[in-house]
């Protein structure tokens, strides 16, 4: 398989992090949030055991297994990692290593700490791992890049990447589709797709596809079981603006103290908002899921047929190691270098 030794590593390093005692958790968390008051404690816990999900040992050992060829030259692989949910870059980390490359990692200034804590932890299991690791200020000697931002920094990376083999990243949100015979747990798992990590990540709910007449107000009533959202200052600033905005504009919107929705054809909300349209009848979802294939992540329905990257309501933000950002397949790429 790919490589052996990084492989078996990476095994330990998710052991390690599920036996990780209570108190150095907290210690970790405390320090992410210290540097970046949007990484609270409860999203920095759910960050590492989504480490955790990525690293379950059947699921991880299928993966690696489907990729038999070996590195025969590493190569020296740069990475510029997002920063707007904590551990963002831990996926490409992982890909990099276990292909047999060494990394020059390009920490975004909004989470340059945990990244680093979790690269100790797997040091301690196999030493040799340091050698082929690198925290890069600048990524000069690269053989090849992958890169993720938003759609204006993506054309920057293609201007000065381009010349690279590369994978550049752009801004991408994700979706749920509703039917109207969900249970209350389906909605609740829903909402926490929707609110986990402030909905910032791109595996968030940012966009709701509804049948015509549905009634909303059942998921905004489970929204308000994650209230405590609005504890985080940067939350209510964000939640108070725009539902202002929608006030002053007698914009209509629906509002559960935690979140607000109204309807949008966009895909892309704000941070606090939900957009979300009607349809007919799910031929007509399944259109404009195609349609807007490049702009969704992932989307989350009961139906797993309507988009190739469908979820189960709650799964949206608990990708497998085999869950590829925008559904190019890093390893791949990588082992053809």
């Amino acid at each position: 398989m790919a490589c052996e030794v990084s492989a078996k590593a990476f095994l330990k390093l998710g052991q390690k992090l599920k036996e990780m005692p209570e108190s150095q958790l907290k210690w970790l968390c405390a320090e992410a949030s210290a540097r970046n008051s949007w990484f609270i404690e409860p999203h920095v816990k759910a960050a590492v055991e989504g480490i955790i999900h990525m690293l379950e040992p059947n699921t991880f050992i299928e993966w690696i297994n489907r990729y038999p060829q070996t590195v025969q030259q590493p190569k020296t692989v740069g990475v510029i990692m997002a920063g707007n949910i904590p551990l963002a870059g831990f996926h490409d980390f992982l890909c990099v290593l276990v292909s047999g490359h060494r990394i020059a990692a390009k920490l975004s200034s909004q989470d340059n700490f945990l990244l680093p804590q979790l690269a100790k932890m797997l040091f301690e299991i196999e030493p040799e791992l340091a050698q082929r690791v690198e925290w890069a200020e600048q990524l000069k000697g690269v053989d090849a890049i992958i890169a993720t931002g938003s759609n204006n920094t993506a054309r920057y990376f293609e201007y000065y990447f381009g010349k690279y083999p590369h994978i550049i990243r752009r801004n991408r949100v994700s979706a749920a589709v509703l039917e109207g015979n969900e249970t209350s747990q389906e909605l609740a798992d829903l909402a926490k797709d929707a609110l986990l990590y402030f909905g910032m990540g791109c595996r968030s709910i940012a966009k709701l596809l509804v049948p015509e007449g549905y009634d909303l107000k059942a998921f905004l009533h489970q929204t308000e079981q994650l209230a405590d959202l609005v504890d985080s200052h940067k939350y209510r600033n964000n939640y108070d603006y725009h539902k202002s905005i929608f006030l002053v504009n007698r914009r209509p919107h629906l509002d559960s103290g935690v979140l607000l929705l109204t309807e949008d054809e966009a895909f892309a909300s704000p941070v606090s908002v939900v957009y979300y349209q009607t349809y007919r009848n799910l031929d007509q979802v399944a259109e404009l899921l195609k349609v807007h294939a490049d702009q969704l992540q992932c989307v989350a329905a009961r139906n797993q047929h309507l988009f190739s990257r469908t979820v189960s309501f709650g799964q949206a933000q608990r990708p497998t190691v085999a869950d590829y950002a925008d559904g190019k397949d890093t390893m791949e790429f990588l082992l053809q270098l």
